[in-house]
């Protein structure tokens, strides 16, 4: 037997015919659906200390579930006493089954860990139905263990969907389970 995350069968199940319910799809292959989960984390300090940027990869791949990547300058800015080439952060995009692991691990476990949560921004997506989620404290996920992190950092995560506006979009993902500050379903 395959193993199916919990979220998949989730958005399959349930989330699926509330969709076309309420924007009267006529076949399944319309409602929108998460595509990727994009996380990526700039690291100011990355010019002075070269290992900053080492650490922040093997934390994001903690958080993951897949190994994440080095992102580089594209070009030197002297104020800033960045090279070109220079590493300056981490990324990684997630699909399929682990991008579905990732988001459940998001909203049922990390979100409720910050602290006075109250909901996440309504007013985040970008017009064509995704969704950027910024995060101030990497030790709200679970893998991370506060004994070995140097210091707090936070990440942005992107949530790219099939949806065509951002209504939809913002259905999709409180259906989903995404706890928004003003709830309009």
């Amino acid at each position: 037997m395959k193993y199916t995350p919990r979220l998949k069968t989730f958005y399959t199940e349930s989330v699926i015919p509330k969709l076309t319910e309420q924007y009267k799809y006529k076949t399944p292959m319309q409602v929108p659906k998460v595509i990727k989960v994009c996380i990526n984390q700039g690291v100011g300090e990355a010019t002075q200390d070269r290992k900053s940027v080492d650490a922040a990869v093997n934390e994001m791949s903690l958080i993951a579930g897949q190994k994440a990547v080095q992102t580089k300058s594209k070009k030197a800015i002297s104020n800033f006493k960045l090279r070109e080439n220079m590493a300056i952060g981490a990324r990684v995009t997630l699909r399929g089954d682990k991008m579905y692991e990732f988001l459940d691990r998001l909203i049922s476990v990390a979100l409720p860990r910050v602290r006075d949560f109250r909901g996440v921004n309504d007013k985040s997506f970008d017009g064509r139905g995704n969704y950027t989620l910024g995060i101030t404290e990497q030790i709200i996920f679970p893998e991370i263990d506060l004994d070995k992190i140097s210091k707090i950092a936070g990440m942005d995560i992107s949530i790219v969907t099939s949806a065509k506006t951002d209504k939809e979009a913002h259905s999709l993902l409180s259906f989903l389970g995404i706890p928004f500050k003003n709830q309009k379903n």
